[in-house]
């Protein structure tokens, strides 16, 4: 698949509006190369709705510990499902 790159969140720590906008920066910066990885301790559902409105695609997952593995990417050739390791 080669060198797609990742771009990292962990916003486990942040508090309300910081993670979400922090996210909206990561998805500008969105092409057919990169993709966005978020750890979060809740399921950012309206950045979720936001990326999927705009045609991103997105994986969300809660892993056995709580937390919440979201990634979203506009690449065609990548796969969010096969990127979010929980």
């Amino acid at each position: 698949m080669g060198s797609d790159e990742k771009i990292f969140l962990d916003a486990r720590e942040m508090e309300h509006p910081v993670p979400l906008e922090r996210a909206i920066g990561a998805l500008r910066q969105l092409d057919e190369t990169n993709y966005f990885y978020m750890i979060h301790r809740k399921n950012p559902i309206p950045l979720i709705e936001l990326a999927q409105g705009q045609g991103f695609k997105v994986c969300s997952r809660q892993n056995d510990d709580g937390i919440w593995h979201i990634v979203v990417t506009r690449s065609e050739k990548l796969d969010p499902e096969a990127l979010c390791n929980v």
